[in-house]
């Protein structure tokens, strides 16, 4: 009796563990479970489908051609303050948020190309004055600029790649560029943990990292200054990083079990820079909207196995890539704010002194967000297309 209770409580737990670990099937867009398809799409040899968003003037006459890798928790529809602003007044409200259509007249009208985002009206504030972002014609046309943003595997409208890794991040985008016929010569912009994939892209024309994820288990990292840089964040993310580097068939049970704290990053005041809250604060409902649905597919597909390839067993070590422009055809620059609290700021320092072709930029006053400012996200696109 005691030998067959016994078995049943066995069975009962192995059964209970395997349903924990096991990551959740992804409601993949298109199909019948689903949430539907609005955006352009490109199938890749795989058969899976990466969408997308285009910018500026047509790729066929653009002088530049820019690829922007979006970070953690976001989509295509990333918002870049390279923009003016044009503010308008909703006539009537009613009781539930309403979406704001609007026509630009065909002639006098506004210089502007639209970003794209559904302006929400939130209930019961009628003195607000909704702001429209757009990006001005004139400064893409000045440029001959051509922007593309993607919905990176398992984000947005993107399907999902269950054998997703640093290098499959790298494949995509060179395969997406070809399917858009964007030829050899176009620029990466990666932002935040958006940025491992750019390691696999340098041997273009020009990249930009700004404020990167670092990957403490590079072999090449001073032993004493990548264990500082990890012990200053918070125990529940030391341990997030730990189980995603290690044991990563547990990460999906790490993340939902109750029983500890997995993860703090951008959960809190405590993750963000003064710099850092003012931005988010000023930009709160467009960040809002430019991040509606990140994540539709679930939170496993796109944010988890983000996690886990960042922080995992990289292929190849980032520290022994030699200069990809050793006749300065093209450049490669790392954008960092000095009090960011999410990127480890010692750490991209001391991979700017180990790799001295990388044009190191640090905004001493800024934190993780600083691409949100207007100024110097002006200056990372210059950087990559001037030098």
């Amino acid at each position: 009796m005691i030998s067959e209770i016994a078995t049943a409580v066995l069975v009962a737990l192995i059964c209970w563990a395997y349903q924990a670990i096991k990551p959740p099937s992804p409601r993949k867009c298109g199909s019948p479970e689903g949430p539907p398809v609005t955006a352009p799409r490109v199938e890749l040899s795989d058969g899976r489908h990466i969408a997308y968003r285009e910018m500026g003037i047509s790729k066929q006459e653009a002088r530049y051609k820019i690829i922007v890798i979006h970070g953690l928790f976001s989509n295509r529809n990333q918002f870049l303050p390279l923009s003016q602003v044009y503010k308008f007044r909703v006539k009537s409200l009613e009781e539930k948020p309403i979406s704001i259509k609007f026509r630009l007249p065909a002639k006098g009208g506004l210089p502007f190309d639209c970003l794209g985002f559904d302006l929400m009206k939130r209930r019961g504030d009628p003195g607000e004055t909704p702001s429209l972002h757009l990006m001005g014609k004139e400064f893409m046309e000045k440029l001959g600029l051509y922007i593309l943003f993607f919905d990176r595997a398992g984000y947005g409208e993107s399907d999902p790649n269950p054998k997703r890794n640093i290098r499959s991040e790298a494949l995509d985008i060179e395969e997406l560029a070809d399917k858009l016929q964007l030829g050899s010569k176009f620029y990466v912009v990666g932002f935040s943990i958006g940025t491992f994939p750019v390691w696999s892209c340098l041997k273009l024309a020009g990249a930009a990292l700004v404020v990167p994820n670092t990957n403490f288990y590079w072999p090449q990292f001073p032993a004493r200054l990548a264990n500082q840089c990890f012990k200053r964040l918070p125990l529940r993310d030391q341990w997030t990083i730990r189980v995603a580097h290690y044991t990563p068939w547990l990460f999906n049970w790490w993340m939902t079990q109750k029983l500890f704290p997995s993860l703090s990053l951008a959960g809190g005041a405590d993750s963000f820079s003064r710099t850092d809250i003012q931005i988010l604060k000023k930009l709160e409902e467009i960040i809002r909207v430019s991040k509606q649905g990140c994540i539709p597919q679930g939170v496993y597909v796109s944010v988890y196995q983000d996690m886990m390839a960042a922080n995992g067993k990289w292929e190849f070590d980032p520290m022994e890539i030699t200069n990809p422009f050793p006749t300065n055809e093209g450049s490669v620059h790392m954008w960092q704010g000095g009090e960011d609290k999410i990127a480890a700021v010692p750490l991209n320092r001391y991979i700017s002194e180990k790799l001295p072709w990388i044009r190191y930029h640090e905004i001493p006053d800024g934190g993780h967000f600083i691409f949100q400012d207007e100024e110097t996200c002006e200056g990372i696109f210059k950087s990559v297309l001037f030098g």
